[in-house]
């Protein structure tokens, strides 16, 4: 997509992106460091572009609970600082968010005009980022999302195939629950919302966007053994016997119905993307 600026570059939404919108500028560290939020405003003032997409975040969840100035630099002062320039040069913005912005209460799939309850740092980093780009006062457009995988980088699917193969069984969390979301489900539905933002000004808000169904981390686990013909049990276990820094929110349900409604969007099936992913990575090997 010609005139699309996207900050960042080796991400996995970054990533996938690049596949689809090759022609697109994609910004690195270098060029605009999350770290400095003016740098990623004067980005956007110097290119000009049609629309913004924010694919970069500080996303490591335990260790934002020990560095939490960095997190909100890049978790809520920069999106902050991007959308401010992006208001006042009438450009288009979407902003990816996440499923950690609520307590992770209940059993139910949370809607975007539920209360939010932030369990730890990053997720009230992006909380406030959300905000932030809200009271902006742009055309913009926050995504959450859930659980997200692919071929590259550091994830969920990637860490069980190694387990997978070193070990016979592995203790898996059984107790939360969302929806594995394939990073290029995410990369496809923010170009589809980005051109739609161009063509319609009232195209703007607070979107879900997760894959489907629901299933606990131990139910993807055993998904992404069956599929890669890999012999490995999975045992479960309750978050309680799994702790980390963070606390991570038991019910990361999203409800996606809003997306559809607006944008035509439908949320992914994530078997499929999973089959997609492991062929990419075979092939790689």
């Amino acid at each position: 997509m010609q005139g699309l600026l996207v900050f960042g570059k080796t991400g996995q939404v970054a990533r996938e992106l690049q596949r689809l919108a090759p022609d697109a500028d994609y910004a690195d560290r270098e060029r605009a460091d999350l770290a400095r939020p003016m740098d990623c405003a004067a980005l956007i003032r110097d290119v000009k572009p049609r629309l913004v997409i924010n694919a970069a975040a500080f996303t490591a969840v335990d260790k934002a609970e020990d560095d939490e100035e960095t997190a909100r630099l890049a978790n809520t002062e920069s999106p902050a600082a991007m959308a401010e320039e992006c208001a006042e040069l009438s450009i288009p913005f979407l902003t990816v968010s996440t499923d950690y912005v609520f307590d992770g209460s209940g059993d139910r799939p949370w809607r975007e005009d539920d209360e939010t309850g932030p369990l730890g740092i990053y997720g009230s980093s992006k909380r406030d980022g959300e905000a932030a780009v809200a009271e902006a006062g742009g055309q913009s457009a926050i995504l959450r999302t859930s659980w997200v995988f692919s071929a590259h980088g550091s994830n969920f699917v990637k860490t069980m195939l190694r387990l997978g193969a070193e070990k016979d069984g592995i203790n898996v969390v059984a107790d939360q629950i969302g929806g594995p979301t394939p990073a290029a489900a995410i990369a496809r539905a923010l170009l589809t919302m980005g051109e739609q933002m161009i063509g319609d000004s009232d195209k703007r808000g607070l979107y879900h966007f997760a894959g489907g169904p629901e299933t606990s981390w131990a139910g993807f686990a055993r998904e992404i053994f069956a599929q890669a013909g890999v012999s490995c049990d999975v045992n479960e276990i309750p978050t309680a016997d799994y702790p980390t820094p963070a606390q991570r929110p038991l019910n990361s349900r999203l409800d996606c119905s809003r997306i559809e409604a607006d944008f035509g969007i439908a949320r992914p099936d994530w078997n499929a993307g999973l089959a997609d992913v492991l062929a990419e990575l075979k092939d790689s090997e």
